[in-house]
């Protein structure tokens, strides 16, 4: 299979051959490793039961997948990634915040993933071989999932689909074993190590899990689902269909793997995750547990690794695709080192799904009342200016940046960053909300406001004024292809 050529360009309409199942099948197998299974970790850690680590999970995922699941549509309709196409509401150069936050979002789940996924293949070859869990081991480890991350994020999109359709079989069936596996040893109280409710009382404790757990999830895709639906053409598959595609995967994809963590968890009776789930192993889930830990952190990384050489390609046009996605694998391998060695991983876990969630909320809701304004019809030709390396065309604003835009963002960003509750840190405006961490509300709600008031009107250039009908079957249906000249 050829390396794919394209970067943030727009996709020819021959081109995009993908459909509603094969965006269920890249989120669903994508997402079942241990990178994600050890979200579910961490409301168990925070010291809350079972039932309320489960109904903190649910209920994150679901709020988060309802509010992110639209913005594939947006893809859709402008057949380039999302951080691009939030150049209809940022400007050309101003679409570079989205860029940004998709960079640092899939930079850290790449380290992540490849982190958790070396040390429980280190071990887990420990347990079988006696291999010493040294410095030596980790290093190899870690550099060979980096390598084979690498390979496949360089061949790109339909490697990574080809992978997700094998690992959305394998991964469950390995999975559905882990469960008669840890069964055994499973229990609903507590888990002793947790010392009570990390933030104090249960509320407080279990917000905390909704957000770090549950929400943190579907928040990581605001700008990547656009790496898959710029491959879907809005001429053959209805919205609709997409985007309950989109739900179907990022519930199945977020849930499942997340939930196994937590039963885990609780089987394992740790605070700690990775060196108690192979502790807790029967023998004869060893091999099964390697192997989830290898492919799975392969298949995820990889989409993640794909994603942040899209980003930074928007971000420097004269670097390929691949040349970029080299650059970005050598960042995420050092803090996957970093995480190792450096980091406490309930703590930098924590922190980094906070942060993140709280500055990229606002960005995605203006980029969806973009979406809403401009009834899904974009110019496909001015988005790609900035790539050019020209200027002008409907979405030039002010020397390529939408000001309010930009300022509707970094007001909801910064009051999230003030609203934020971390293991090592308390925002000043968590006293207006009883303790309790609202900061991905109030930053959305903050920056979603501010973009309402200081841009009243539709705006957004000609392509605004079109009367299509978002959601309508028989205007998707119809849609001509999007041409390089524009819609």
């Amino acid at each position: 299979m050829p390396i794919e050529q394209r970067g943030v360009d727009t996709i020819p309409d021959e081109e995009r051959t993908s459909g509603p199942r094969d965006l269920v099948s890249i989120l669903l197998g994508s997402n079942l490793c241990l990178g994600v299974i050890i979200f579910g970790w961490l409301p168990p850690s925070f010291g809350l039961g079972w039932w309320a680590s489960v109904s903190a999970i649910v209920a994150g995922t679901l709020i988060g997948t309802v509010f992110t699941a639209p913005l594939a549509l947006v893809s859709l309709r402008t057949a380039t990634n999302l951080s691009t196409s939030s150049g209809a509401q940022f400007g050309v150069r101003g679409r570079l915040v989205g860029s940004v936050v998709g960079l640092l979002l899939a930079l850290g789940y790449t380290a992540l993933t490849v982190w958790i996924g070396g040390d429980v293949m280190v071990s887990v070859l420990d347990r079988l071989f006696g291999l010493p869990a040294d410095g030596v081991a980790y290093a190899v480890v870690y550099t060979v999932l980096a390598g084979a991350t690498v390979a496949g994020a360089v061949y790109g999109y339909r490697v990574l689909l080809a992978m997700s359709k094998v690992l959305a079989v394998g991964m469950t069936a390995l999975l559905l074993l882990g469960i008669f596996a840890y069964a055994p040893h499973f229990t609903t109280s507590a888990l002793p190590e947790a010392g009570g409710y990390l933030l104090g009382g249960f509320w407080p404790t279990w917000c905390l899990a909704a957000v770090a757990a549950g929400l943190s999830g579907p928040v990581a895709f605001i700008t990547l689902l656009g790496d898959y639906t710029r491959y879907i053409s809005p001429a053959r598959h209805t919205s609709r269909r997409v985007l309950h595609a989109t739900w179907l995967g990022l519930v199945l994809g977020l849930l499942v793997p997340q939930l196994f963590g937590t039963f885990t968890a609780y089987a394992a009776r740790a605070a700690d995750y990775a060196g108690p789930l192979v502790s807790a192993s029967p023998a004869w889930y060893l091999v099964p547990l390697l192997l989830s830990a290898s492919a799975g952190s392969v298949g995820n990384a990889g989409l993640m690794l794909y994603s942040m050489g899209l980003d930074l390609d928007a971000i420097l046009p004269r670097a390929s695709r691949a040349r970029a996605t080299y650059t970005v694998a050598i960042v995420a391998t050092a803090c996957v080192f970093a995480g190792h060695y450096a980091w406490n991983a309930q703590s930098a876990m924590t922190s980094f799904v906070l942060l993140l969630t709280a500055i990229g909320t606002p960005w995605a809701v203006i980029t969806l009342i973009g979406f809403a304004r401009c009834r899904g019809v974009y110019d496909a030709d001015a988005l790609q200016v900035f790539n050019r390396r020209s200027r002008g065309g409907v979405y030039w604003y002010r020397a390529g940046w939408n000001i309010r835009a930009t300022v509707s963002w970094a007001l909801g960003a910064g009051v999230g960053l003030l609203a934020v509750s971390l293991p090592t840190y308390e925002g000043p405006l968590l006293s207006l909300t009883g303790g309790v961490d609202c900061s991905f509300l109030l930053s959305g709600l903050v920056g979603g406001t501010a973009c309402l008031l200081l841009e009243p009107g539709s705006g957004g250039g000609p392509a605004r004024s079109r009367s299509a009908r978002p959601g309508s079957e028989d205007e998707d249906r119809s849609a001509p292809p999007l041409s390089p000249s524009g819609v």
